[in-house]
């Protein structure tokens, strides 16, 4: 399979939310995908945005919405953020009580599904169920806060994820989120991440789609390195 182009969603959690719509447009044509964290005060301690604010904002852009869901009970909310026009729904393991069925139900209603892994949960028991979604997000910090600093080491998961994926020739993104940034999107990329989450990284900069292209840039120079080096074409082999 050809490798497909690397993914990079800015988190409008890092965003002025006095002015979302405004800080959408500041990013369009530069991003691939608009990730929305979406928290309830249960699944994690934080607040944040939820589907009215999503169903509204999503008439003001054309980018594809990465919905994170970071609350209890998706099987209540997830479908309808399907039904809003989100591109990608993606749901925690943790808080699942049939992450399948819920994939089924996400996808009959239109739009890709996800599934999320939090920082102290392995990867493992999940993988058998990837050939069910499109999307695998690995925290790469504890879920419920932006601006958290990128723990290394978490990228041994997505190692062992993308390890699963080649093995079985799957059409699966394999989504990193927290801490990516300069300095760290590099590593995440030559550990098989091809969709990378950036809040503080894109909208602290004084160029928000400028920052995005320099992530992208250094995210594509690694995977181009690694395959060069490996004389093998590893790079990501994953759906658009």
């Amino acid at each position: 399979m050809v490798a497909s182009p690397l993914i990079v969603a800015p988190s409008i959690l890092a965003a002025d939310f006095a002015h979302l719509a405004d800080e959408v447009h500041a990013v369009e044509g530069a991003a691939d995908w608009l990730h929305v964290d979406v928290m309830d005060n249960h699944f994690v301690p934080n607040l944040t945005i939820g589907l009215p604010v999503v169903e509204s904002l999503r008439k003001a852009t054309t980018i594809p919405f990465d919905c994170h869901l970071m609350i209890e009970a998706p099987d209540r909310w997830a479908v309808g953020y399907a039904e809003a026009g989100s591109y990608n729904v993606t749901f925690h393991a943790e808080a699942a009580a049939d992450p399948v069925g819920l994939a089924r139900d996400l996808r009959a209603a239109g739009s890709k599904a996800g599934l999320a892994i939090d920082r102290d949960t392995p990867v493992e028991p999940y993988l058998e169920l990837l050939p069910h979604f499109d999307t695998l997000l690995i925290m790469t910090i504890k879920a419920g806060f932006g601006g958290q600093k990128f723990i290394p080491q978490l990228l041994d998961k997505v190692r062992a994820a993308r390890r699963h994926v080649a093995s079985g020739q799957l059409e699966l993104r394999i989504e990193v989120d927290g801490g990516i940034a300069d300095d760290t999107i590099a590593a995440a990329a030559e550990a098989g991440a091809d969709a990378f989450v950036a809040g503080t990284a894109v909208y602290g900069a004084a160029d928000p789609a400028e920052a995005v292209r320099r992530l992208r840039a250094r995210a594509t120079s690694a995977v181009a390195g690694g395959a060069t080096a490996s004389g093998a074409g590893t790079s990501p082999t994953t759906m658009r």
